[in-house]
């Protein structure tokens, strides 16, 4: 039986409904590259795209939806402490399907070699498996309090940002902006960079962010700091995993400790463009100018 898959080769993005995959779907397609949406719906989230099922525990999906792509998009499953069991057997896969270029959504709360994304990170760093990748390690997202983000429930049930971030500041990034540095990961004719750490161009406390929707937003926001173990018990009630729950802890921990406290250069230096200041994007999300959907 005759392939039905066009002989162009493709990008397979995973998670193409989600915060980065569909803004990468649609700048991918935008360009006239030709994109495989992968996702457990199989749901083409953009008019001209390939929808394709795909189910990281479902092992029966990986060799469908890899056929006929070159460059592979990864987003890893999310609320899973240890992605690395599933998507180090993918990447294998998906290298002897022919893909040779892989960008990876990491963190840039992982670090190469540690938990979480981070071990993938180093088996793609260490492995020779594809000789062109790159790890996005975007900071926390400001599409976290809009939409069905986290914070934005919190901020519509109560009107309190609950963390274990004390006064530690964090440079949020507009998900365009990372998606807008993947696409150029996946298309530029020259080897992409390796390791990204994505920012947005001012790194903010909670309590900031907190000012800054009340003034934007025109409604009361405070931050609410506690300790980690009862923000880990917070997030347990609210239904995450209780191993994930304790990285989400951890990982303010080392906020309030000063590790996201940086602003870097990765936007502006491959896009072209400065990346937005939180103030811009609020303001045009609660205009309905902006897509907000929900976040790692």
């Amino acid at each position: 039986m005759p392939d039905a898959y066009p002989s162009a080769p493709a990008v397979l993005v995973v998670g193409a409904h989600g915060n980065t995959g569909s803004r990468v779907t649609a700048r991918l397609t935008a360009a006239g590259h030709r994109v495989r949406a992968a996702s457990r719906t199989a749901r083409a989230p953009h008019p001209g795209t390939e929808a394709v099922r795909f189910d990281w525990y479902d092992e029966a999906t990986h060799a469908p939806a890899l056929r006929g792509a070159d460059r592979v998009y990864l987003v890893p499953p999310p609320g899973d402490a240890d992605p690395a069991a599933v998507m180090l057997p993918f990447l294998r896969r998906a290298r002897a399907a022919g893909v040779t270029r892989v960008a990876l959504l990491g963190s840039s709360a992982a670090e190469r070699g540690g938990p979480w994304i981070g071990r993938v990170h180093a088996f793609l760093a260490e492995s020779a498996l594809f000789a062109q990748w790159s790890v996005l390690r975007p900071s926390w997202f400001m599409q976290n309090f809009t939409g069905d983000g986290p914070h934005a429930r919190a901020i519509a049930a109560s009107g309190v940002l609950t963390t274990a971030t004390g006064t530690g500041r964090v440079a949020f990034v507009d998900a365009d902006d990372i998606a807008a540095v993947a696409v150029h990961t996946l298309t530029t004719p020259t080897a992409p960079e390796n390791d990204l750490v994505i920012t947005g161009p001012e790194a903010l406390s909670y309590a900031e962010v907190a000012a800054t929707i009340t003034r934007v937003g025109n409604r009361p926001v405070r931050h609410s700091p506690v300790p980690s173990d009862r923000l880990t018990a917070h997030l347990t009630e609210l239904g995450i995993p209780a191993d994930y729950a304790r990285l989400l802890a951890a990982f303010d921990d080392a906020i309030a400790e000063g590790a996201e406290d940086r602003v870097t250069d990765t936007v502006a230096r491959l896009t072209g463009r400065p990346p937005r200041a939180f103030a811009d994007f609020y303001r045009a999300a609660r205009s309905g100018s902006t897509a907000t959907v929900p976040s790692r």
